[in-house]
């Protein structure tokens, strides 16, 4: 049975839950929020979130006092049955002027008082066209449908869309194309990486003499930073003159360098040689830490019973290590479903995974709406990743 935690136990706990929640769930809670407004930066009419109309007032106020300035002039230059119209045009722009002048710059409206100040715009822009055939050379006619454009602008309707942004996904083709990049890129690369790094760990686990400097060179490729290595094998894969790009083509494995950064195959073939390159010695390190952990007594007794390298491969080895290759598999699946500088710098961001096309839509066209439902939907993917892994595959495994 299990004891609860006392209030003094909880103290030295609450300083990481509290560093756990300002840097891990609001970032998240803060992208949520995102997703259910149409929020984008370059647009004036939606670079905030507005759950209600909002005005700009001091400038409508401005507007409505230039119209106020060309009505009173203009009404003595047009027909008895046209200045009623022209007076009471002038006495609302002059009341709306008065309402709003001397304020808050910004004002929250109502709803209904969102959609008068849009009638009346409305309404002017129709009386002025209406003028327009009649008395052309009207100020107000001149000037007025600028003054109503910018009017106009000044109103901002609610942006806020609820789950409507979700709904765009399933019709999305490019983000399609972005998951079965994603999907395709993580399982090629972690497959090849848990080979390699198993062979690499064996090896890094004998007892022979230098084993140590076969370590240390082993794990270089893992300690430059990813766009440093990213920026090596560019070079390598460079057209002209890449050391690998020319080796590929007179093995016949491509028709030409310039195949493998100009085209969907090359790029992705090109980001998953980086990337095992790369990251294979961080496979390696883990299993190595497993195998470190297995009693030496049982190897040598299958030795004295004469099981070979293959039975005791198979009977002994990869059933200790299981745990050791879940939790590697986990951080390297859940890390290169989440690549983003490797293919960035490398590529310039071909083949377009999810990272790359919701860095293109947030920052790109500044739709960080749209974009932070990309992200939400990767981290719902991660998510059940990680349950994948952890409840399906080796949840036991793990906990010994």
């Amino acid at each position: 049975m299990q004891r609860r935690m006392t209030w003094k136990e909880f103290l030295f706990v609450l300083p990481l839950l509290l560093l756990v929640m300002v840097f891990s769930l609001f970032p998240i809670a803060s992208s949520f929020v995102y997703t259910l407004f149409d929020y984008q930066t370059n647009n004036q009419a939606k670079n905030s979130l507005y759950t209600g109309a909002t005005l700009n007032a001091a400038l409508y106020a401005e507007d409505c006092d230039y119209f106020v300035h060309y009505l009173k002039r203009d009404a003595q230059a047009v027909g008895d049955a046209d200045k009623p119209a022209l007076t009471a045009l002038s006495e609302t722009m002059a009341a709306q002027s008065a309402l709003y002048s001397g304020g808050e710059r910004t004002v929250a409206l109502p709803a209904a008082t969102g959609e008068a100040i849009q009638s009346l715009l409305s309404d002017t822009r129709a009386l002025l066209t209406r003028l327009a055939d009649t008395y052309p050379d009207l100020r107000i006619v001149t000037h007025g449908p600028q003054l109503l454009d910018e009017m106009e602008t000044c109103l901002v309707s609610s942006n806020f869309v609820g789950l409507e942004n979700y709904g765009r996904l399933g019709g999305d083709a490019r983000f399609g194309q972005a998951v079965g990049n994603t999907f395709v890129f993580t399982a090629i690369s972690v497959a090849i990486e848990l080979v390699l790094g198993m062979a690499l760990a064996l090896i890094m686990d004998k007892a022979i003499r230098g084993i140590g400097m076969v370590r240390t060179t082993a794990l270089i490729p893992w300690a430059i930073p990813t766009a440093v290595s990213a920026l090596i094998w560019c070079y390598l894969y460079d057209g002209t003159s890449g050391v690998v790009a020319m080796v590929f083509h007179r093995l016949g494995l491509i028709a030409s360098p310039e195949l493998l950064l100009t085209t969907a195959g090359g790029t992705m073939f090109s980001a998953i040689l980086a990337d095992v390159w790369k990251t294979t010695p961080y496979m390696a390190l883990l299993l190595l830490a497993g195998l470190q952990v297995i009693d030496r007594g049982l190897y040598e007794s299958s030795a004295i019973d004469g099981a070979g390298a293959v039975r005791t491969f198979t009977s002994i080895t990869l059933p200790l290590l299981k745990p050791s290759m879940l939790v590697a598999l986990l951080f390297r699946t859940l890390d290169a479903f989440r690549v983003y500088d490797l293919i960035a710098v490398l590529t310039k961001g071909t083949p377009e995974t999810l990272s790359i096309y919701a860095y293109k839509m947030m920052i790109g066209q500044s739709n960080y709406g749209y974009g932070s439902v990309i992200v939400v939907a990767m981290f719902l993917m991660v998510a059940a990743i990680a349950f994948v892994y952890v409840k399906v595959l080796g949840a036991e495994l793990i906990r010994e």
